[in-house]
């Protein structure tokens, strides 16, 4: 007896049918073998595992504890063997049966639903994963997840291609209430000191982004108030709360509120975040392209008609890649 002998798959098809069958006799009719053949092959599998699968004492047979469990298992691999041809197949066509994707949340709510729609017509089975981009990020790395939409680049992580779809500036939004423009890095430390700031959690990408864009701005705010998402921030500064430092997908990300606060655009700075598609090196090359090209033309398209409906002036706060460009 060894317990490390492969598996025969026939057998175990042999014995899956006779379970299934409850009878050796009418299981191997259905197989097309004789019963003496049925009866040798699970008389091999019980000496290669060391232990009973029937109880012979009991007519229909009955499966012992061993034998449910290995009855169990055995219709899930089986299940995937009968898939492994057409999965060869669609792989040899560019098509990746199992696709894991991780968005990060203002992606996902802003344009998730055409890009997993899209995504679908390429996959067997999809998996999506929605989150903060640092935690999208370790996925990947970890192999948890295939393709990633993030905030992150992974600048320090060698084997990872990444593309980026856009930048986005960053914009402020007050109470409508607040008197007057904030464009200047005057005006906005006018601001500072006559409302509280509502920060985005600082275990997020765009959060930590945000705050060296005041250190930047010589505001060194306390921190009284943290949340974890656009939905959130808006609001808070549309209930009158405070203001906060956003960009124009979180803007929309959040679009119940968005038409309940004041928009403010800064003339004197440059920054903001992107958003980046990344892969492990060498993997899924073709899939990639074609899930970039997906992502980029929903944003192209849908993002910036839905983004021009909240403020005329909101698409031009964010650059969008020429399609071949790469980073």
């Amino acid at each position: 007896m060894t317990h490390t002998k492969p598996l025969d798959m026939q057998m175990l098809q042999i014995f899956v049918v006779t379970a299934q069958e409850r009878n050796m006799s009418s299981a191997a009719k259905r197989l097309g073998l004789t019963q003496s053949a049925v009866s040798q092959s699970i008389r091999q599998l019980e000496d290669q595992f060391g232990v009973m699968l029937f109880n012979r004492e009991h007519r229909p047979l009955a499966l012992t504890p061993a034998g449910l469990a290995l009855r169990n298992r055995g219709l899930v691999l089986l299940e995937d063997m009968n898939r492994l041809k057409s999965t060869v197949v669609d792989a040899s066509h560019g098509i990746k049966p199992d696709v894991r994707v991780g968005l990060v949340d203002s992606f996902a709510a802003t344009c998730g639903t055409q890009f997993i729609k899209a995504l679908l017509a390429r996959s067997t089975t999809l998996s999506v994963r929605t989150g903060l981009s640092p935690f999208q990020g370790e996925a990947l790395i970890a192999r948890d997840l295939d393709i990633v939409i993030s905030s992150d680049p992974l600048s320090d992580v060698d084997g990872i291609v990444r593309r980026r779809l856009l930048f986005e500036h960053f914009l402020i939004i007050t109470p409508q209430n607040y008197p007057g423009e904030v464009r200047t890095a005057k005006d906005l430390r006018n601001l500072s000191e006559a409302l509280p700031i509502v920060r985005f959690n600082r275990q997020s990408h765009v959060g930590g982004q945000a705050e060296r864009f005041l250190r930047r701005m010589d505001l060194h705010i306390p921190h009284r108030l943290e949340v974890d998402t656009a939905d959130t921030l808006s609001a808070m500064v549309a209930g009158d709360i405070g203001w906060a430092v956003t960009t124009p997908m979180c803007l929309l990300q959040a679009s119940a509120y968005a038409r309940e606060v004041k928009l403010h655009f800064l003339t004197s700075t440059q920054s903001g975040r992107s958003l980046y598609q990344l892969a492990r090196k060498d993997e899924y090359g073709q899939l990639f392209d074609e899930t970039y090209a997906i992502a980029h033309s929903i944003i192209s398209t849908s993002m910036v008609q839905k983004l021009k409906a909240i403020h005329p002036d909101l698409p031009h706060w964010v650059d969008i890649e020429a399609p071949s460009s790469e980073k």
